[in-house]
């Protein structure tokens, strides 16, 4: 039989015809997001008193949801331990990560998911209890150390006690509540994770003002949601959503003036809203508002940090190096143009 040759443009469209349907499908027919978060580490993913998660990632995913389906209450929160975070994004048992989660090479090379940016500039710190009088990590020789199974503390502690030539034992424990509660109880001299969660899983102990954090951060922790390696669209959407909200802080939109900023004069501002002729959505299979909606849903970037992490929170965390990078921190978003 005479093989039957196609032009290149018939076999992409078949092969596109082919192609099981990408995450943003599955979403807008499924009609929810399905976003893995924590155990429960408040003021980034932590269910409130009626059972509605609140925190800096949930605000991320619900800024996704009201881009993708108009919607920021359309999210099933899926909460995970940090060992199982990745085997559930990878199977598709949620969409998106958006889990305290630290970026890495090896994370980014050996696991079939790929990072989308990044929303909290984090590092590595120390909680002991006041009584032990220790002002320092390097007087730490011989302690007894609390964390989380599965995360990067575990190399990072390793790595700095060995760097100090000091000894230590390590208490690894799954679920973020136990780790916290042997802390509590004794069985451990320190609790070490992200300075973050140091200070949000401090609030959850008996007494937290019988606790310092030691001054050392020892490593560099960005954290920030991933997606699965293998869908280059919903990478996209999960990118610049991030990127849309970061961009709204630098030119003044907020959740109130969104619709007031429409009429604006600025350029960039007609860009990131969608305003006029600017459509920078349709690429993404999205409308030309999905930033707008995002924004008004959930705010901009500054008002969900203070919302949920901020001075006056009780985590009490000042930006610092969470400011936007023309406000001497490091946060800059890749343009909306």
């Amino acid at each position: 039989m005479t093989p039957k040759f196609y032009p290149l443009a018939a076999i992409a469209m078949l092969a596109a015809g082919g192609a099981a349907a990408g995450t943003l499908d599955d979403v807008k027919a499924a009609g929810k997001l399905k976003c893995g978060v924590s155990q429960g580490l408040p003021g980034f993913s932590t269910p409130d008193d009626s059972g509605k998660w609140t925190g800096l990632d949930v605000d991320y995913c619900r800024a996704v949801a009201a881009t993708v389906l108009d919607d920021p209450e359309a999210v099933e929160f899926v909460s995970l331990s940090a060992k199982d975070r990745f085997t559930a994004l990878s199977s598709g048992e949620i969409d998106i990560l958006s889990r305290n989660t630290t970026w890495t090479i090896t994370r980014d090379t050996d696991l079939g998911i790929t990072f989308t940016g990044i929303s909290y500039y984090d590092g590595q710190g120390m909680l002991v209890p006041a009584s032990l009088g220790v002002t320092s990590a390097l007087e730490l020789d011989g302690a007894t150390i609390c964390t989380n199974t599965g995360t990067t503390t575990e190399l990072n502690i390793t790595d700095y006690f060995k760097q100090h030539d000091m000894t230590f034992e390590l208490v690894a424990l799954e679920n973020s509540d136990e780790v916290v509660a042997a802390y509590g109880a004794g069985r451990c001299d320190v609790f070490t994770t992200d300075r973050s969660g140091v200070a949000a899983e401090r609030l959850k102990l008996a007494d937290p003002d019988a606790h310092v954090v030691l001054p050392e951060t020892i490593s560099k922790e960005p954290l920030g949601p991933s997606v699965r390696a293998d869908d280059k669209e919903w990478e996209r959407v999960s990118r610049w959503v991030l990127n849309a909200l970061i961009e709204a802080e630098e030119y003044g939109i907020t959740s109130e003036n969104v619709d007031e900023m429409m009429s604006s004069n600025n350029p960039s501002v007609q860009r990131i809203l969608g305003a006029g002729d600017n459509d920078y959505g349709a690429a993404m299979g999205l409308t030309k508002d999905w930033a707008a909606r995002a924004i008004k849903a959930v705010g901009n970037y500054g008002e969900i940090y203070d919302r949920n992490v901020g001075p006056d929170t009780p985590l009490k965390l000042d930006r610092g190096v969470n400011n936007l990078w023309n406000n001497g921190g490091f946060m800059y978003a890749p343009p909306i143009r």
